[in-house]
């Protein structure tokens, strides 16, 4: 099947509720091309001398979200939805230049190309992550995970999958049971099981999301102890969990901060990322005002994730 793909160039502030208007609203796939993700690549891979030099001769406050979906829509009608939405999240971010073009993408383009910009790297003191198609060899106490995003959100490589990889590592206990809400890829759940989890729940409201999860927990061979499910954020948990992992955006952050007690397990801890930092007094103010004691901040470049756990009069 050929895609449609619709550009918007914006800013790194606005990416996360953009991509999530996508993949929410207009039921798209995301591909985020942010030229800072190469600045902030560790020098000190083998594999950084390759970068193509001419992928820094570019605007660095440019970043480009572009949204995938089947040739039958109506691309006109979709490109006004996307005007009108960021017209909407401008009252709140800096949404940017939000220049759109549409193009029509061949199904082998889509297949094959993107997998270009993948690496292998590494995460914390030994997880390593390691797109699926390419080959490496573990070194002693590494744990390799093998992802393949396809149409779904986490492959490490971005700030917030990254800091939530190295808090789980962090705080994480044999036979902990996890939920990993808003899984997209089901990295940060596979992650945990490989770590010694006992009992993983990935939960996506997107089918496409929880189908990919649901293969690379397959490659992963942690399908005894890890399974994605499709469901409105909490509503499908029917029980409580060591860590709760909620790697989205703020606002859906905020709103989560009083229903994640329903289903943290007593002395639980709760890791949050994919805020913003000028959200973050925002967000914390939301975990607080909601019994929730904050553990640890950890930051990486705008990005910030929080550690809470619930105070006394609140487990």
């Amino acid at each position: 099947m050929d895609y449609i793909e619709i550009s918007i160039e914006t800013t790194t502030e606005a990416v996360e509720a953009i991509s999530y208007y996508i993949i929410d609203e207009l039921n798209g796939g995301v591909e985020i091309c942010d030229p800072k993700d190469v600045l902030h690549q560790d020098k000190t891979q083998v594999w950084y001398d390759f970068i193509d030099e001419t992928l820094l001769n570019v605007d660095m406050d440019i970043v480009v979200v572009k949204g995938y979906f089947e040739n039958n829509i109506d691309t006109h009608e979709y490109i006004k939805k996307i005007k009108s939405q960021l017209e909407h999240i401008s009252q709140f971010l800096n949404v940017g230049s939000c220049k759109i073009s549409a193009s029509d993408i061949p199904e082998e383009k889509w297949a094959h190309e993107w997998k270009k910009y993948y690496k292998v790297f590494t995460i914390g003191k030994k997880v390593v992550i390691k797109p699926s198609w390419l080959d490496y060899t573990p070194k002693d106490n590494d744990i390799v995970i093998e992802i393949d995003p396809a149409m779904a959100f986490g492959t490490g490589t971005h700030e917030t999958t990254s800091m939530c990889v190295c808090l789980i590592e962090k705080y994480i206990s044999n036979d902990d049971n996890i939920l990993d809400v808003g899984t997209g890829s089901g990295i940060l759940g596979i992650v945990s099981a490989k770590l010694g989890a006992k009992c993983v729940i990935g939960i996506d409201i997107d089918d496409m999301a929880v189908k990919v999860a649901q293969d690379n927990i397959k490659i992963n061979n942690v399908d005894n102890i890890m399974k994605a499910v499709q469901g409105d954020l909490l509503d499908v948990v029917d029980k409580k969990a060591d860590i709760v992992v909620t790697n989205i955006i703020a606002d859906i952050i905020i709103l989560l901060a009083a229903q994640v007690k329903n289903v943290i397990a007593e002395d639980g801890i709760w890791i949050s990322s994919g805020i913003i930092n000028t959200k973050k007094d925002k967000v914390l103010d939301a975990i607080k005002n909601n019994g929730w004691i904050i553990q640890e901040i950890i930051e990486e470049n705008e990005w910030i994730a929080i550690v809470a756990k619930l105070g006394e009069n609140d487990a």
